[in-house]
């Protein structure tokens, strides 16, 4: 899936879409692999910081929300013009390894368990074969 159809999926745009392409989708087993190519030119690494960029944890979750996004409106059938999908929690989240430019960040998501509008998911980010950060979350889909 490119970036194309991932528009079309969820609501975020640059510079907040945090996934450029769908590596895998599995609905069965509630998983999916995106891809985030990690640039320079992304305007957070001007503060994030000089002479040193590192991408902000808080974006590399954000990146998994948005992969597990994609998840919950295929398998729902929905698209970004119908629901918007919101954080409820964030648990056990770890950095393990900076992400900087030039690397490729793989999205590694798993659907724990569903219950109505509330999905709850484990994920990971990966960097050539090397686990980077690591998160459990909830969200929530709200109808638009």
């Amino acid at each position: 899936m490119d970036v194309l159809e991932i528009q079309k999926l969820i609501p975020h745009r640059p510079p907040m879409l945090m996934v450029d392409r769908i590596l895998s989708l599995d609905l069965d087993a509630g998983t999916v692999v995106g891809r985030k190519n990690v640039t320079m030119a992304e305007p957070h690494f001007a503060g994030h910081f000089p002479g040193q960029p590192v991408m902000p944890g808080v974006l590399i979750v954000e990146a998994m929300a948005q992969t597990s996004a994609i998840l919950v409106n295929t398998t729902i059938g929905k698209n970004a013009d119908e629901v918007l999908f919101y954080f409820m929690s964030l648990d056990k989240v770890r950095f393990r390894h900076p992400v900087v430019p030039g690397d490729v960040l793989e999205l590694h998501v798993k659907l724990n368990r569903r219950k109505g509008d509330v999905w709850v998911f484990g994920g990971e980010g990966v960097v050539d074969g090397k686990k980077v950060a690591e998160a459990e979350f909830m969200a929530k889909v709200i109808q638009r």
